[in-house]
C-alpha cells in the first residue's frame, strides 16, 4: 500500500496566536457582549424574544415553563449553554434590573439582595406588551435574516423594535478589550426627543437634554450632579454619581434614625447592610446603634438607628463616602453600529434609532403595497367575472377540464392565471348581490390604500411623520413617571447659578423639622369661600410653622438656640409636590441633636443694610449685619456668644430703623428703638437688652409691624392680644411696662407673636397635645388683662409653645402669604 505523504506548512505560533485571539475577540465584540444600536439588543436577548414570539408566548397567553423556552432557544438558535440563556431571560424580567422588562415573570425570578432565581424547571414566564413592540412587523418583511448556528433554520439579524429599547433600558457588557454600560432612561423624555429629532434633524445635543434631564434607574435613588450626565451626553462616557432617597424621623425618646427607601442601580441590598454593619463593628463609622431591614412588599426600608446627639448629616456623609448607599456609574454608550463598535452621544443614539425605524416603516410600507395589489389584482379579476357571470359560467361549463377552463378564460377576459385561478376557485354564494357589493367595496378600499402607500412612499418625511406617530403612541401606552431624581450638588451650584431660573417658591417648614420648597405656580387661585387645598402630608400632629415666599436665588438663614446661624440657596432646598411631607433639615444642615431652629428669615442677599437682631433668656440683646453671615454655609457659624447657661431664644431681621419690643416670663414689655443696639461682629456677646428680676427669662422678641397686635399665651392656657399703642418707647435697660399680669392660675407667659387678624394658631403643650385656633378667637384686652381660657390644661400638662401659622388655603390668592 503506497504510503500518503502530507505537506506540512510551517507557521510562526505569534501569527496563529494572533489570529486566533483576533477572530475570538471579533466574535465576542459583535456576537456576545455588545448591543445592536437599532434595537439595542443583544444576540441572545434577540434569540430570546424572537423564540418566545415564534412558541406564541404573547403577553394575552398563558404562560410557558422557562425551561421550555430556554430549550428551544438552545436547540433552534443559542448553542451556547442553557444557564447563559436562562440568566438573560431572567433578567429581562427582574423589574429592579430593567427599566421597561420585556418578559413578564411567574415564579421566583430573584431579588435585589442577590437571590438566585430558582431553577428554570421551576419557573414560567410569557412576553410582556412592551417586548410585543419590539416584535410588531416582524412578519412583513422588515428586517433581514440570516442562517442559525447550523444552517438549517432562518432567524432575524435584528428586530424591527418600535420600542427605543437601547435608550430606556440600557446595556452592559464586557467584550475584548472594550466595555460598554448604558443607561436607562424614562420613555417618556426618549420618546420626546425622538420627536424633536423627527421635527429638527439639526436640532443639538444640549436642546436634546431639554427633553431626556438624566437617567432613570429602575431602583429610583437621586442622581447628584448634573456635569456628569452632560458629559455622557455630549461625548458618550461619564461618571454619574447616584445616592440612596432617604428621610430622617426622629423617635418619641428623641433619637434620630435614617431611613432608606430607594438604593442606587445595581446595588445588592444584603451585602449593602452588611458592609454597614462591619464599618460600624470596626468602628470606621461613629454614632449608628441598630441597624435593620424592614423591607416587603410594599417597598425598601432600610432602618439606621442613630445613638443619642449624634449628628445625622456626619454619619450620612461617613455611610456615602464607604458604602454603596452612593455610587458612581461610569457610563460608556458603546454599540454596535453597521457592525462595528462605535462610542455614541445622545443625538447619534437617537439619530440611529430613527434611520431604523425609517427603514422598517419603509420595508412594511412595501410589503404592505404589494400584498395590497395583489389583492387588488385578484378582485379586478372577480369584478370581472360577477359582470360577465353568465359568460364565465359559460365557459367553465364547456370545458373539459380546470386547465381548459383557465386558459378559456385568461384569453377571453384578458386575464392572469391567478385571476383565473381566482375566479375558478370562487364558491356559489359570492354571486349573491350583497357579496358582490362586498367585493366591489373592498376594491375600492384596497384601491385607496394602495394611493396612500404610494403617497407614504414618495415622501421620507411623510415616513418620518409614521414614526413619530408611533413613537408618541409608544409612549402614552407604556411611559411613566420618572423614579431618579436629579439634584445639583454644592460644587456645581456656583456654576449654575445663572442657569437656574428665578422662580418665586414657597417654602414650608413644619414643628417637626420637615422642610421643603413647591412653585407658586403650583397653588391655582381660587374664589372666595374656596375649600383650599393641603400644602403638605404632615405625621404625627406635625403642623406647618414657618411659611413664606422667596425667590431660587435667595438665600434662607437659619438660627439655632445655640447661637449659630446656616445659610442655603433656596433652589439648594428639594423640592416637592403638594402632599409631599418634605426632607428634614438635619439632612441638609449639620445641626447637632440639641440644637433647635428658632428663627428661619429669608434674605435676597447679605447686604450692610439689615440686620439680625437675637435675644437670650436672659434679656442679652445683639444686633449683627447679615452681610457677617456669608461664610455660614450647612456647616454654621457662631452668631453670638452665649454666657454660660444661657440660651438664643429668637431672633428677628431688621432694617436699622425698626422698633423692637422685648416681653418676659412674668409680663413686662419693653419697647425701644432699635438703633439703641449697635451692630457688633458676631463673636461678641451683646448688651443687656431688658433688666430682669433673677426670677425671670425672655420669651420673646417682636418687631413692631403695622396691623398686627402682640399676643401672649401663659404656661396654663390663658391668653390675649394687647395693641402695640398701649406700650410707649424707653431706654434699653430698663424694666419696662406690665403687658400681663401673671398670677398662679395664669402661670408665666410662653408664647409672644406678632399676629394678623386672619391668621390661625397652633399651641403645643408638654404632653405633645397640640391645639389650633384662628387669632380672631382671642380677644383685645388692656395691658394688665390676664386674658382668657384660650387652651384647656389639665395638670401637670402646661403649654409650652405658640406658633402662628398659616391655614393651608389659596383663598383669592393666587398664593399663601406668609
Amino acid at each position: 500500500m503506497e504510503e500518503i505523504k502530507g505537506q506540512v506548512i510551517p507557521i510562526s505560533i505569534e501569527e496563529e496566536v494572533r489570529g486566533s485571539y483576533l477572530n475570538y475577540a471579533m466574535s465576542v465584540i459583535v456576537s456576545r457582549a455588545l448591543p445592536d444600536v437599532r434595537d439595542g439588543l443583544k444576540p441572545v436577548h434577540r434569540r430570546i424574544l424572537y423564540s418566545m414570539n415564534e412558541m406564541g408566548l404573547r403577553s394575552d397567553r398563558a404562560f410557558k415553563k422557562c425551561g421550555r423556552i430556554v430549550g428551544d432557544v438552545l436547540g433552534k438558535y443559542h448553542p451556547h449553554g442553557d444557564q447563559s440563556i436562562y440568566d438573560a431571560l431572567v433578567r429581562l424580567a427582574q423589574d429592579f434590573s430593567m427599566r421597561y422588562p420585556v418578559v413578564r415573570p411567574q415564579g421566583n425570578f430573584g431579588s435585589v439582595d442577590g437571590d438566585p432565581p430558582a431553577a428554570m424547571r421551576y419557573t414560567e414566564a410569557k412576553m410582556d406588551r412592551v417586548a410585543e413592540e419590539m416584535l410588531k412587523d416582524i412578519k412583513k418583511e422588515t428586517v433581514d435574516y440570516g442562517p442559525n448556528y447550523d444552517d438549517s433554520m432562518q432567524e432575524p439579524l435584528v428586530l424591527p423594535g418600535a420600542f427605543p429599547y437601547l435608550l430606556t433600558n440600557g446595556a452592559s457588557g464586557i467584550a475584548v478589550g472594550m466595555a460598554t454600560n448604558m443607561a436607562p432612561h424614562n420613555l417618556r423624555e426618549v420618546c420626546a426627543a425622538i420627536v424633536a429629532y423627527i421635527n429638527d434633524a439639526n436640532i443639538s445635543i444640549d436642546d436634546l437634554m431639554k427633553y431626556i434631564k438624566g437617567p432613570d434607574f429602575p431602583t429610583g435613588g437621586i442622581i447628584f450632579g448634573r456635569r456628569g450626565i452632560k458629559q455622557a451626553f455630549r461625548t458618550g462616557k461619564g461618571k454619574i454619581t447616584v445616592r440612596s432617597k432617604f428621610v430622617i424621623e426622629t423617635t418619641k425618646s428623641g433619637k434620630d434614625r435614617i431611613i432608606v427607601t430607594e438604593i442606587p442601580y445595581a446595588v445588592n441590598k444584603a451585602n449593602l447592610i452588611v458592609k454597614i454593619a462591619d464599618l460600624v463593628k470596626e468602628k470606621r463609622i461613629d454614632g449608628i446603634s441598630d441597624l435593620r431591614d424592614e423591607s416587603d412588599r410594599d417597598g425598601m426600608r432600610i432602618v439606621i438607628e442613630l445613638k443619642r446627639g449624634t449628628v445625622p448629616k456626619v454619619v450620612l456623609n461617613q455611610l456615602f463616602s464607604h458604602t454603596a448607599l452612593q455610587q458612581n456609574f461610569n457610563v460608556t454608550n458603546l454599540a454596535l453600529v453597521d457592525g462595528m463598535p462605535k462610542q455614541l452621544n445622545l443625538k447619534e443614539l437617537v439619530h440611529y434609532f430613527v434611520r431604523h425605524r425609517v427603514e422598517v416603516v419603509t420595508r412594511r410600507t412595501r410589503y404592505d403595497l404589494k400584498k395590497a395589489e395583489e389583492r387588488a389584482h385578484i378582485l379586478e379579476g372577480l369584478k370581472i367575472a360577477l359582470d360577465n357571470i353568465d359568460e364565465v359560467v359559460q365557459i367553465i361549463k364547456s370545458s373539459n377540464d380546470v386547465n381548459q377552463a383557465r386558459e378559456r378564460l385568461m384569453e377571453r377576459f384578458k386575464l392572469s392565471e391567478r385571476q383565473s385561478q381566482a375566479i375558478l376557485d370562487m364558491r356559489l354564494q359570492k354571486l349573491t348581490s350583497l357579496e358582490t357589493k362586498k367585493i366591489e367595496e373592498e376594491l375600492r378600499e384596497v384601491l385607496a390604500l394602495i394611493a396612500y402607500l404610494k403617497d407614504l412612499l414618495s415622501s421620507e418625511q411623510k415616513i418620518l411623520g409614521v414614526v413619530r406617530d408611533e413613537t408618541e403612541e409608544i409612549a402614552q401606552k407604556y411611559g411613566d413617571d420618572r423614579k431618579t431624581e436629579i439634584v445639583a450638588d454644592e460644587v456645581e451650584e456656583i456654576n449654575i447659578e445663572d442657569l437656574i431660573q428665578k422662580e418665586d417658591m414657597v417654602v414650608l417648614v413644619s414643628n417637626k423639622g420637615f422642610i421643603k420648597r413647591v412653585p407658586v405656580s403650583s397653588y391655582r387661585n381660587q374664589g372666595r369661600g374656596g375649600k383650599g387645598s393641603s400644602s403638605a402630608k404632615l405625621i404625627n400632629e406635625d403642623f406647618i410653622k414657618h411659611l413664606f415666599i422667596a425667590s431660587t436665588h435667595d438665600y434662607i438663614l437659619f438660627v439655632t438656640n445655640e447661637g449659630k446661624a446656616y445659610w442655603m440657596k433656596v433652589h439648594e432646598i428639594p423640592e416637592g409636590s403638594r402632599a409631599s411631607r418634605g426632607t428634614h433639615i438635619k439632612a441638609l444642615l449639620e445641626i447637632s441633636a440639641n440644637e433647635d431652629i428658632t428663627t428661619i428669615v429669608s434674605l435676597q442677599e447679605f447686604s450692610e443694610e439689615h440686620y439680625l437682631f437675637m435675644a437670650t433668656a436672659r434679656g442679652i440683646v445683639k444686633k449683627v449685619k447679615t452681610s457677617d453671615f456669608r461664610n455660614a454655609r450647612t456647616r454654621g457659624i457662631i452668631a453670638i456668644k452665649l454666657d454660660n447657661g444661657d440660651t438664643l431664644i429668637t431672633a428677628v431681621l431688621t432694617r436699622g430703623d425698626s422698633e423692637i419690643v422685648i416681653v418676659s416670663r412674668n409680663g413686662n414689655a419693653l419697647r425701644f428703638h432699635e438703633d439703641q443696639v449697635r451692630a457688633m461682629g458676631r463673636a461678641s456677646r451683646g448688651v443687656t437688652g431688658i433688666r430682669l428680676q433673677s426670677d425671670d427669662e425672655l420669651a420673646g422678641i417682636l418687631r413692631v409691624e403695622d396691623n398686627e397686635k402682640m399676643l401672649l399665651l401663659s404656661e396654663n392656657g390663658l391668653g390675649k392680644r394687647v395693641e402695640y399703642d398701649h406700650f410707649s418707647l424707653h431706654g434699653r435697660g430698663t424694666r419696662g411696662q406690665i403687658a400681663y399680669k401673671t398670677s398662679e392660675r395664669s402661670g408665666e407667659i410662653v408664647g409672644v407673636l406678632s399676629v394678623l387678624e386672619e391668621d390661625d394658631l397652633v399651641c403645643i403643650t408638654s404632653q405633645g397635645n397640640t391645639i389650633k385656633l384662628h387669632v380672631s378667637d382671642v380677644p383685645v384686652q388692656g395691658k394688665t388683662a390676664q386674658g382668657v381660657n384660650i387652651v384647656t390644661i389639665t395638670a401637670p400638662d402646661v403649654v409650652v409653645d405658640v406658633a402662628r401659622v398659616m391655614n393651608d388655603k389659596d383663598e383669592e390668592e393666587d398664593q399663601p402669604q406668609a
